[in-house]
This record gives C-alpha cells, structure tokens and sequence, in this order.
C-alpha cells in the first residue's frame, strides 16, 4: 500500500493590501477640528473675523478725538457703562476683552501649529522662486507683523487702558491720557510702527480669509483674484491709515 502524497499548498502571488490604520475619531468633535489642518484653518479665519472686527470699530471709535475731549471722553464713558445696570460697570467690556484675549491666543496658536505642520509636510524648499517670493514672503510677513501687533497690545494696554507704563496716565480722562502720550516723539513713532506692521498683517489676512472660506478663492474662479487683492488692501489701508494719522495729529499740534 502506497502512501499518498497530500497536495501542495495553494499559494497566490497576489499580495494581500496593506491595512490602512483608520483615523481614531474622538467623541469630542472639537478635538477632531483642532487636530485637522482644515480646522486650525477654520479657527484662524474666525478668530480672525473677530480681532478685524475689533481693529475697525477701534479705530472708528478713535476718530472721536478729532471731535474734541468732550466727545472722546463720552464715547469711552458709554464703553464703560454698557448694559448697566443690568451687567455692573466696565463687566461688559471685561467679557469683550477676555474674548478678544482668547481669540487672539488660539489665532497665535493655530498659526504656530499650522507653521509646523508646514514644515514637516515640506522638508524639501520651494524650488521656484516665483513660489518662494508669493509663500515665504507673505508667512514671514505675518510671524513678524503679528509678534510686533501682539507685542504693541501690550504697550498699549500698559500705558493708555491700564497705565502703569505711562506717566502721562490721567484716571477718568482718557482723551487727556491718550493725546498726552501722542504728543512724545517716541511713542508716536512706536505707534506708527506698530501701525504698519498692522496693515501689512491685516492685508495677508484678510487675502488668505477668502481662501479659507471658500469664497472668491483663486483655486476656483481667479478672475476675482484682483478684486479679492482690492478688498484687501482696502481695508488694511482704511484701518492702518486712520490709525497713522492720530499720533501725526498729536504730533503737530491738531489734537490735544
């Protein structure tokens, strides 16, 4: 009796695929946004709706001094005393400014975060110039005009809101504190500065708002391309230039 011989293994030379390692969803959907390139995006364009918002009723708010003390000082009286006596006095514009800190951290935060997803997608250098003039540029534009923005912020609330950093500080007279401290060569020159580096970092921002909103985007429809570059540079210019011309005013003699 002869031993039978088992048939050989069936063998394939397909290749099973490689298991694709699915990405963890987190039961907090927040955590997913702040995770995701596209989320810190979403995050930057709407916290930075929120300080454009705040730079321009600013500066709406500033024109005032070309009225007078008397007008001045009644537009930040009415800041103080919003919804009073329903909120207590200045409670509103301590709620306003915690959400303007708070934006203004998480903007700082998802552009930091954003920079170094950047760099580990892309180790290798734009090897155009014409893409290192049009990418590099405008970033290293916007690090240094926000780290200036952030850190005139400071000074500013150091010296005119707060004013332990300014000697010229008056309590209850803010047109007297302002325009007094306008008037010193060094700090005008400070705030045209900062000023600038504002309007440079209000352009590339709002520019790269439309981007990340998904409206008038290049990607799309690039005959808007000069018109969103308009807008842009229009308010920047609007809200920069206005600025600019307080301390000027100050300065010469036509406020204060």
């Amino acid at each position: 009796m002869t031993a039978t011989k088992e048939p050989p293994a069936l063998t394939s030379d397909i290749t099973s695929p490689p298991i694709v390692k699915r990405h963890q969803r987190s039961a907090f959907p927040v955590i997913d946004l702040w995770k995701s390139s596209v989320g810190k995006k979403w995050i930057m364009g709407v916290t930075g709706v929120m300080l454009m918002g705040f730079v321009l009723f600013h500066m709406i708010g500033n024109l005032k001094m070309y009225l007078g003390a008397s007008h001045f000082d009644e537009y930040a009286h009415f800041l103080r005393e919003l919804l009073v006596p329903i909120i207590p006095e200045t409670g509103v514009l301590w709620i306003l400014r915690a959400g303007l800190l708070g934006a203004f951290v998480l903007h700082i935060a998802c552009a930091y975060s954003l920079t170094q997803m950047n760099r580990k997608a892309r180790p290798i250098k734009y090897q155009s110039s014409r893409d290192y003039v049009a990418v590099n540029w405008a970033a290293r534009t916007m690090r240094w005009s926000g780290i200036i923005v952030g850190l005139f912020i400071l000074w500013h609330l150091a010296t005119i809101t707060w004013g332990w950093a300014n000697p010229d500080f008056v309590a209850g007279e803010p047109y007297e504190t302002i325009t007094a401290s306008l008037h010193n060569p060094i700090v005008g020159v400070l705030y045209i500065v900062a000023n600038l580096a504002l309007g440079f970092h209000l352009f590339h921002g709002t520019w790269s708002l439309f981007q990340t909103f998904g409206s008038l985007s290049p990607r799309f429809n690039p005959r808007h391309n000069p018109l969103r570059k308009g807008i842009a540079a229009g308010f920047a210019i609007v809200v920069a230039g206005a600025n600019i011309t307080f301390p000027i005013a100050a300065m010469t003699g036509v406020i204060g």
